[in-house]
């Protein structure tokens, strides 16, 4: 995984899916529509436009926010032999919630965040789960911004889970159908 600064941003969240929290959180770029970036700007181009920015210090920051996400990493086998000893907190949505979980996860809505916020030890052991880990990673990062040392999210999410651990776990993806609704979900071929 390397970029260089003439690598487009589309090449660097490929190669660093983390970036745009890592840009975000050192220079505000990326966060919303005035501060965004085009998939084909390269990164010397974004350095430039966001105040002559030193490329190769950008370039480390954004390796530097890949080994932070890494550090809050889990692996399935990980958690299915430390699950008891942590709250488990789903972050999909409620239809997916439904259909499939890891036994004991709790759906995540706004109460459930207060609650753990304004009741639990900063150091509680929280893992956040979604479909493939790209969500539960910002829960996380969230919560170890705010002072929670033990948050992790689970790697590949429950679709890990299901092809790592609990084999007889239904597996599912997400379809695009052009409906109201931006997915469904889709019973996995051979599941």
């Amino acid at each position: 995984m390397s970029i260089t600064a003439q690598s487009s941003m589309a090449e660097v969240l490929d190669a660093f899916p983390g970036a745009r929290r890592a840009l975000f959180r050192k220079y505000h770029i990326g966060g919303c529509q005035s501060c965004g970036f085009q998939p084909t700007e390269t990164l010397t181009e974004l350095s430039q436009r966001n105040g002559e920015l030193d490329v190769n210090e950008v370039i480390d920051e954004i390796k530097a926010g890949h080994e932070f996400d890494k550090s809050l990493e889990i692996e399935p086998k990980d958690l299915g032999e430390k699950k008891s000893d942590v709250r488990l907190l789903d972050v999909r949505t409620r239809e997916e919630f439904e259909a499939v979980r890891i036994e004991g996860a709790e759906f995540v809505n706004q109460q459930l965040v207060q609650d753990i916020m304004s009741g639990s030890e900063k150091d509680v052991a929280l893992v956040f789960v979604d479909h493939t880990g790209g969500q539960s990673i910002d829960a996380a990062a969230y919560f170890v911004g705010h002072g929670f040392t033990n948050a992790k999210f689970l790697r590949g999410g429950v679709d890990a889970w299901a092809q790592e651990v609990d084999t007889s776990m239904r597996r599912y993806r997400l379809e695009n159908t052009g409906a109201k609704s931006d997915t469904d979900l889709a019973d996995t071929v051979g599941s």
